[in-house]
């Protein structure tokens, strides 16, 4: 039992080194197409010397229905767009969805300071098709900003990249049987 736990610590260490290194990432970095997701947006450092007082992450084109989670001592905004291509959600076509989600600090106090790592959560289904999904986020600093929003020509790999997007795998499901929330 102790040697499960001296085990999990590692695993655990082992994530915040990663995330402590990485800029803003996914907790979960792969699932099934037509599947709901929950995206967690990892935050694991701002701008240097400089606290975080605005997350905006853009949606992905085929991410359907986002809805964000509110976070104590921030606003939340979500910004609706028209659809190249309507959807049908609970028999009803969708012609404009959210395409962007905005948490703002409300007060200097809420800031989430530059040594310090947190979480900006939302949810919504994935496309039925697999392939990248890359969200650009924007972090607003009380100097500056960091554009998380870069992606690679082909493929996959960040490397050599500065300011990559966070990546999503949409990996192939077998056929979908409706939809969970």
């Amino acid at each position: 039992m102790q040697n499960s736990f001296k085990l999990l610590g590692s695993i655990g260490l082992c994530a915040l080194a990663a995330t402590a290194s990485a800029h803003v990432v996914l907790e979960d970095q792969a699932a099934l197409a037509g599947s709901s997701y929950k995206a967690v947006f990892r935050v694991g450092h701002s701008c240097p010397g400089a606290a975080t007082t605005g997350i905006t992450v853009r949606l992905p084109a085929g991410f359907q229905g986002a809805k964000p989670m509110p976070k104590a001592g921030w606003s939340l905004e979500t910004r609706l767009a028209p659809l190249a291509q309507p959807y049908n959600s609970h028999s009803k076509t969708i012609t404009e969805d959210v395409a962007e989600v905005r948490w703002t600090v409300k007060n200097a106090a809420d800031a989430l300071p530059d040594g310090w790592y947190d979480e900006f959560v939302l949810r919504g289904t994935l496309p039925k098709t697999a392939g990248a999904l890359w969200f650009k986020v924007l972090q607003n600093c009380t100097k500056g900003q960091l554009d998380w929003a870069e992606i690679p020509a082909s493929g996959t790999s960040t490397k050599g990249i500065k300011a990559p997007a966070a990546l999503l795998e949409v990996l192939p499901s077998g056929a979908q049987q409706g939809h969970s929330h």
